[in-house]
């Protein structure tokens, strides 16, 4: 049961927040209960929606963007960001049933794209203490600078999302994934 109310509908939430809502509900076709629940917060829901606005249009590929969320979800823990990303990773982002697995375990099966989702792994876990190793390898696999700026920015956005819908224990409006046993 969530532990923050989450607005049944656009016309429920904040006045702030209905046309940051209503734009989402135009983008994707629907309303997912994590937008809903942080419109609680219009000034979180524009932070948020601004932030993933802008590094979608950033380098990272969105198959790539998706991968990192899932191994940024799996390492928190966080089941609704698992059930969102398995989702848009399968519709979206078109990654496979084998390649969800490998990201889930922070691994990719593309050599260029493990890289990144290898690191941003080591990100989460060391909390950004991470070694001129670390750097040098996402570097070897093609990476430049800005685009590691980025995997790192994903990796934050991403834990963001995991802890709020920790937080709230936001009910899960898509098909459930769950965290695998550590």
């Amino acid at each position: 049961m969530p532990r923050i109310p989450t607005p049944a509908s656009i016309d429920a939430a904040p006045a702030l927040a209905k046309p940051l809502l209503e734009a989402v509900h135009k983008q994707i076709g629907v309303v997912p209960n994590l937008f809903r629940l942080v419109a609680n917060s219009p000034a979180a829901l524009e932070g948020y929606l601004g932030m993933s606005g802008a590094l979608a249009k950033g380098s990272l590929p969105a198959p790539t963007r998706e991968r990192i969320a899932l191994a940024v979800a799996q390492i928190n823990g966080c089941n609704y960001c698992l059930s969102a990303h398995t989702a848009l990773g399968k519709n979206l982002a078109k990654l496979s049933e084998a390649e969800i697995a490998a990201n889930r375990h922070g691994g990719s099966l593309d050599p260029k794209a493990d890289a990144a989702v290898r690191f941003a792994a080591k990100v989460v876990r060391e909390r950004g203490h991470v070694s001129d190793t670390d750097l040098q390898a996402v570097r070897m696999a093609g990476y430049d600078d800005a685009q590691i700026v980025e995997i790192v920015q994903h990796v934050a956005l991403n834990t963001w999302t995991n802890y709020i819908n920790e937080v709230a224990k936001t009910e899960i409006d898509f098909p459930l994934a769950q965290a695998l046993a550590a």
